[in-house]
């Protein structure tokens, strides 16, 4: 993190967009330590609370947006042969892709707060035909939602900022369990009903 942090410090709001971009498309850039990173520089004064949340949410947009092009234009074959050197695992790709028509809504909106489910749903919507618009309209209202909250976060941290990389990660292993629990409970269900 101490690299980013120097290019936050250097390169300021358009340091920040790059990174997020980047890191939306798959380079493992920790996204919401950095975005709590630049929530503490709020606090501090350096950069505008406003100001930014717009260049998150511009990045989050445009990387997420990057990513779903590229899933329409490279496909399936592309995200198997090259997801594992971007952190991206076949059976996460398989298990959105599985549940993406039903649920797309939901991935796009709130994958974001979910690593590796963040990286995947675009590129799945793009592959799966998902509809542009459709996938528009929930993927940039969960960057505004993800980009505000973590550089919300980290304007009330402060100096204590970096406690979210601990409970992130915690909060992230947690919010798989529940969804392996919730994808369980689904195919019991099914199961019984059988």
């Amino acid at each position: 993190m101490t690299d980013l942090e120097s290019f936050i410090v250097h390169y300021g709001y358009i340091g920040m967009y790059i990174v997020l971009i980047l890191g939306i498309v798959g380079m493992p850039f920790p996204d919401e330590v950095l975005l709590t990173y630049v929530g503490y520089h709020v606090s501090l004064g350096n950069m505008s609370l406003n100001l930014a949340i717009f260049i998150a949410i511009l990045g989050s947009i445009s990387g997420i947006s990057i990513s779903y092009l590229l899933g329409q234009w490279l496909g399936v074959p592309f995200i198997k042969r090259f997801g594992p050197k971007l952190r991206i695992k076949e059976k996460q790709i398989d298990w959105v892709r599985n549940n993406f028509n039903k649920y797309g809504a939901t991935f796009l909106i709130f994958g974001y707060f979910i690593p590796g489910i963040r990286h995947v749903t675009a590129y799945v919507a793009g592959f799966s035909k998902y509809h542009y618009f459709r996938f528009a309209i929930f993927a940039y209202i969960g960057a505004i939602f993800w980009a505000s909250t973590f550089i919300i976060l980290g304007n009330i941290l402060g100096d204590q900022w970096e406690y979210i990389t601990t409970f992130f990660s915690q909060a992230s292993k947690i919010m798989w369990l529940i969804i392996l629990t919730g994808v369980l409970f689904i195919i019991l269900r099914k199961i019984k009903r059988n």
